[in-house]
């Protein structure tokens, strides 16, 4: 019974013949876009409480401003009483911001409203030309 022996030799040629060059390029191109874009972004940023103040020591929801948004949990929107649509609340923000420039609007989500009910407000919010944004939790 005869063996056959197979040489490594043609593998060991291949491995030499990989040139990493072009693909270590590639990934330092793509590390210097990110870091050159990483500043560029813009990113929200929400206050958090103190761990271990008391709520009662912030600002209380004031009950007289005019520019309150609630949300509810099917998704409607609402102006103080009236139900809006987002449209119909694009326009009348644009119109309360030429009225009161210096009012913070507060808007009131429901828990289990969709999170893009609350970006399409705040976008609202920031076009009428509000420079802030309330948004009023409930208390458990």
């Amino acid at each position: 019974m005869r063996r056959k022996r197979f040489s490594l030799s043609i593998v060991e040629n291949i491995g030499d013949s990989i040139n990493l060059t072009p693909m270590i390029d590639v990934l330092l191109v793509t590390l210097i876009l990110f870091i050159l874009i990483a500043p560029l972004i813009d990113l929200d940023h929400v206050q958090l409480a103190p761990k271990g103040t008391q709520t009662d020591e912030f600002a209380s929801v004031n009950p007289n401003r005019p520019l309150k948004i609630f949300v509810h949990k099917d998704d409607t929107i609402w102006l103080g009483k009236h139900l809006l649509s987002l449209e119909a609340l694009e326009a009348t923000l644009n119109e309360l911001g030429k009225v009161h420039p210096n009012e913070i609007p507060e808007l009131y989500c429901d828990e289990k409203a969709s999170f893009g009910t609350y970006q399409r407000i705040k976008n609202a919010v920031e076009e009428a030309g509000f420079e802030q944004l309330d948004v009023i939790l409930k208390r458990e």
